[in-house]
């Protein structure tokens, strides 16, 4: 017998609406329809733990799911690779021009820039196929956070599929810097009411609380669930009985990371390197995160006390952290040094046939003085992303190697090349940082004459954008 979201016991307290609204999707597609869905509402709203649900009550469905991750918002289509993974055995029976298409746009292939129509249309097939022999929910949580060569091939999804036992589910933060989604059916995901709001504090709770520092809690925390459960760890019994107050000004989502900060300090330093190393690379890949972890001389006991402490899970095949906040928190929290060092081992425990642009990346992150092997290899690296219709990877490429290049001369070379890439990507501003770095070194005839050709485009996207032409910002 399937239990509804809705019912008591579903473990999601005071969001009856929301759970209603997931069953009624849940019971369309296994009707043999298709639904979707935007879920919209601020960091630790909710939204993640919705989503769980929806996964945990899926009985009868196929469930694929995929989280965005800051740090991978410049590589193209790897949002849809990681969602698309299980379903890869599938592309034989596509047609040709759709199965070479995803192809290319999942690395599998070498190739011009696929069109994106038919990567979309590859991918509503792939999922239409996935769906024949029981029904598909996907889930997309942290879209804000997805590359946008995968946003656009997963909503020119949403928006065609029909017949398809296919529902999707889509978990955005808003307010966000672009909105995407537009359109679809959605509903926002907003704080608790009081009185779930008292009860939930009150389970994070070991002791008293008093009844003003209570309320007011409440109430700067606006319901939002993560805040009513993290903020008050690590404060002392005289802090919650009275006289608690969060600092004036503070964004929610900073004191969420800050209540994560002093989690994270109270841990063994090897659990804190532990996860660093997780935090620096967004894959979930657990063997590369312990042949990383084994480069660091870190020992899998370190895994305990993080899991004991309620930050991360490390399953069989992916390590899970159980917010994406907890995630920035532990990256912003370590030191410069601490950084470079893990993205050092990440990139030495990186296959560098079966992954060369992450290996580069991480190269990157831990370079601190201009080198010149690196920047070749983010050279190359922009080189595939552009073949793969990746336009913000490949500036974002281009840029790094033209910090990490020594030559003067061939520094501006690469400024060059990063200026049109990173226009292209709708970054009007950083394509005029690099030009003024061009110009800074040695310039033949041609070399000034294209910086004269780009300023001039720089200028007319400006204004066009000033004119409210409403030109496509760079999303991260």
């Amino acid at each position: 017998m399937v239990r509804p979201i809705s019912s008591p016991g579903s473990g999601l307290r005071g969001r009856r609406r929301e759970c209603e609204a997931l069953d009624q999707l849940l019971d369309t597609v296994r009707a043999g329809h298709s639904c979707v869905l935007v879920l919209r509402g601020e960091s630790g709203v909710g939204k993640t733990a919705l989503l769980d649900v929806v996964s945990e009550q899926a009985s009868g469905c196929r469930v694929a799911r995929v989280v965005g991750v800051e740090s991978e918002a410049d590589l193209p289509y790897a949002g849809l690779q990681r969602l698309c993974t299980p379903m890869v055995g599938r592309l034989e029976g596509l047609p040709g021009p759709q199965q070479d298409a995803l192809r290319i746009a999942f690395g599998l292939r070498d190739g011009g820039a696929p069109d994106r129509f038919l990567v979309g249309l590859a991918v509503l097939t792939l999922l239409a196929e996935a769906a024949v022999e029981r029904p598909l929910v996907c889930l997309i949580d942290d879209v804000q956070w997805l590359d946008r060569a995968s946003v656009h091939a997963l909503e020119f999804v949403a928006r065609r599929v029909m017949a398809e036992q296919v529902a999707m589910v889509f978990a955005v933060r808003e307010p966000g810097d672009s909105p995407v989604l537009v359109g679809l059916p959605e509903l926002v995901v907003s704080g608790l009411g009081d009185a779930d709001a008292r009860l939930l504090l009150e389970s994070a709770l070991q002791g008293g609380l008093d009844e003003r520092v209570r309320d007011r809690f409440i109430a700067e925390t606006r319901g939002n669930p993560l805040a009513l459960l993290e903020l008050p760890r690590g404060l002392s019994a005289n802090e919650l009985a009275g006289g608690f107050a969060v600092p004036a000004g503070q964004p929610l989502v900073s004191r969420i990371e800050h209540s994560f900060h002093r989690r994270l300090r109270a841990l063994p330093g090897d659990t804190q390197r532990l996860l660093l190393t997780a935090a620096a690379e967004p894959i979930g890949d657990v063997m590369l995160l312990w042949r990383a972890a084994g480069l660091l001389g870190i020992t899998p006991d370190a895994a305990t006390a993080a899991e004991d402490a309620g930050l991360i899970d490390f399953g069989a095949a992916r390590v899970r952290f159980h917010h994406p906040l907890v995630r920035s928190a532990v990256y912003q929290a370590a030191s410069t040094g601490d950084r470079h060092t893990v993205h050092r081992a990440l990139a030495e425990a990186t296959d560098p046939d079966a992954d060369p642009d992450r290996r580069a990346w991480h190269r990157a992150s831990a370079t601190v003085e201009p080198d010149e092997a690196v920047a070749g290899e983010l050279e190359r690296s922009a080189a595939r992303a552009e073949s793969r219709g990746g336009v913000a990877a490949a500036a974002a490429f281009l840029g790094r190697a033209t910090e990490l290049t020594p030559d003067p001369s061939l520094r501006g070379v690469r400024a060059i090349a990063a200026a049109p890439a990173e226009l292209e990507a709708g970054a009007p501003d950083l394509a005029s940082g690099f030009l003024a770095t061009a110009e800074m070194g040695p310039l033949d005839e041609l070399q000034r004459a294209q910086i004269g050709r780009l300023r001039a485009r720089i200028a007319f996207a400006v204004n066009r954008r000033a004119g409210g032409s409403g030109a496509v910002a760079r999303c991260r």
